[in-house]
């Protein structure tokens, strides 16, 4: 296994099982990631559920409550089943370049007095799981109020086996992508990628809302999307800097980078929508703080403080026009603009990580290339393997696993209900009863 500088450390190459000894408990660390799972439960119940609850029609508001809560339960529980062991395998056993072994099923090979490096074994299991819970319910903006609840848990607990775990092994559990170097310090291709390129999908094969494009489909609370949009932040300081895996200073690097780059980008969204309509939007900024977050998350171990500023200000503007772009030009009706956020700022950032990583960048210097790269060229040539290998894997099957949900529960309601919404047909209950 390659191993790059201390801070550029992708999380899990730094303690997958493979690597797990007989040390001491690191109290201090132990007690750093215990707070980090739970920040980053935090961001998907409550935060994600209400930034996208406050995004729907108020005929939906429920059903993605329902969604991102139940998809929380489910994917705890078969992470713990075969999600994990699929991903990082079983302790002392040289893992494959593609998939985990079957060693910790049900985490059988795991006690009380596992460790892994410093930390408890059962604690990692834990934070990686609050991971392998927000990734499938960041998919759910791409088909919001559209898609029937029993397709939806069918699809997101297959996705989560052929798909998450499989990539997360790549890139963190002693795979081929974090063997050749890739630095993704917290999620750009695992989460971010993942995520948005099955919502992508999920979009062009369920089409668009009706009305979509005619009729106007505005947020119905803008409250609840900025009190998510809060938690969100507060919550990705756990995903970023927790995913040091340590009480260090690369978990405070790892702070200051994604504070500094979700400022940049909500300040960057705002501006181009105060140039270009002459007001600035709520949505917009919130909008533009998410695209800074998911940008940096990939970067946020590899880069100095400069160079976040200014990958966050890039995210702001980028994923601005992408989500135009997407909307209005292609006429694609990801409901929540997942990919034009999280898709465009995960490749954005991974790409990125590659130039800033560099320490001859003066101010805009980062900490350092992977083993066996001695140049900016070189480092970026292995982030876009990532992206690419990512983004057709996960097209491929994403559209593969839709497909046969399709043949086995149907994936979508029928106009009818799609009008009296989701809250009524599918869960028989109303978000509001004034």
């Amino acid at each position: 296994m390659k191993s790059i500088s201390r801070l550029a450390l992708p999380v899990c190459l730094m303690l997958a099982p493979a690597l797990a000894s007989a040390q001491e408990l690191n109290q201090a660390d132990t007690a750093w990631i215990l707070t980090s799972t739970a920040l980053v439960l935090f961001m998907t119940i409550p935060g994600l559920s209400l930034f996208y609850a406050g995004l729907v029609r108020v005929k939906n508001v429920l059903s993605v409550l329902m969604q991102c809560f139940a998809l929380t339960c489910l994917m705890s529980l078969l992470w713990f089943a075969v999600g994990y062991t699929l991903a990082f395998g079983s302790d002392g056993v040289e893992q494959g370049p593609f998939i985990g072994d079957l060693g910790n099923l049900f985490l059988a090979g795991m006690t009380m007095d596992s460790l892994n490096g410093g930390i408890p074994a059962i604690l990692f299991v834990m934070f990686q799981m609050t991971f392998a819970i927000i990734t499938p319910a960041l998919i759910v903006g791409g088909f919001a109020e559209r898609m029937r609840f029993s397709a939806m848990l069918l699809f997101s607990s297959i996705w989560l086996l052929v798909v998450y775990a499989p990539i997360c092994h790549w890139v963190w559990g002693g795979g081929w992508l974090g063997n050749m170097g890739l630095q993704d310090f917290a999620g750009g291709t695992v989460v971010h990628i993942t995520a948005a390129v099955a919502a992508l999908v999920a979009a062009l094969m369920l089409g668009p809302r009706r009305g979509f494009g005619t009729v106007a489909m505005p947020p119905h609370n803008l409250t609840l999307t900025v009190m998510g949009a809060g938690m969100l932040w507060v919550g990705w300081f756990g995903f970023n800097a927790g995913s040091a895996v340590a009480a260090d200073n690369s978990a405070a690097m790892a702070m200051l980078v994604t504070h500094l780059s979700a400022s940049a980008g909500s300040l960057a969204w705002m501006a181009m929508e105060w140039i270009r309509h002459g007001k600035p939007s709520v949505l917009g900024i919130v909008t533009g703080m998410v695209a800074g977050l998911g940008t940096i998350t990939p970067a946020s171990g590899s880069v100095g403080p400069a160079a976040a500023v200014l990958i966050g200000l890039t995210a702001g503007v980028v994923c601005y026009f992408a989500t135009n772009w997407i909307k209005n030009k292609l006429r694609i009706d990801d409901s929540l603009d997942v990919f034009p956020v999280h898709g465009v700022g995960g490749i954005l950032g991974t790409l990125l990580a590659g130039v800033f990583c560099s320490t001859q960048l003066g101010l805009f210097s980062g900490n350092g290339f992977s083993d066996g790269v001695d140049s900016i060229g070189g480092q970026l040539m292995v982030q876009a393997t990532g992206v690419v290998s990512t983004f057709v894997y996960t097209a491929v099957v994403s559209w593969l696993i839709l497909k046969l949900v399709d043949v086995l529960v149907g994936l979508r309601v029928d106009s009818d209900q799609e009008t009296q919404g989701l809250d009524l047909v599918l869960h028989d209950e109303r978000g509001y009863d004034l």
